[in-house]
């Protein structure tokens, strides 16, 4: 029990110094606020407003994951042609090394593929950001 008042307690505080606006909210009736207006309301101080464009979240975390996935495929391609070198002609270990390169190349094609789509979705999402 002391628990949840206590909680209730902290709840409050966190509420007055980091809530809403209350001038601002007390200013302009609910009913008055468009959809636009209420996003905007909703959103933080330090939040990113452009979500899908060219500098958006989304592409940057989709360059980010590209990027990344990218150069672990380059390193183990890099592995793959090592043990390749130094298999020293056995056949199991030729194998293993071949396969090391396939599945990064594999790798690659597939970042790429889903970069493609993810694309695709993102600029079916900005086509129409500005039209109501």
């Amino acid at each position: 029990m002391l628990i949840v008042i206590l909680l209730g307690v902290l709840g409050v505080i966190a509420l007055a110094l980091w809530g809403p606006d209350l001038a601002y909210a007390q200013s302009v009736a609910p009913s008055e606020l468009g959809i636009d207006e209420g996003a905007e309301a909703a959103k933080g101080n330090d939040q990113v407003t452009d979500l899908f464009g060219e500098t958006g979240v989304f592409r940057t975390i989709t360059n980010v994951m590209l990027f990344l996935i990218g150069a672990i495929s380059v390193i183990m391609l890099m592995i793959g042609g090592i043990r390749y070198i130094v298999s020293g002609g056995d056949a199991t270990r030729v194998q293993e090394a071949k396969n090391t390169i396939l599945y990064a190349i594999v790798g690659i094609i597939v970042a790429l593929l889903a970069y493609a789509a993810i694309d695709f979705v993102i600029d079916a999402f900005t086509e129409g950001a500005g039209e109501v």
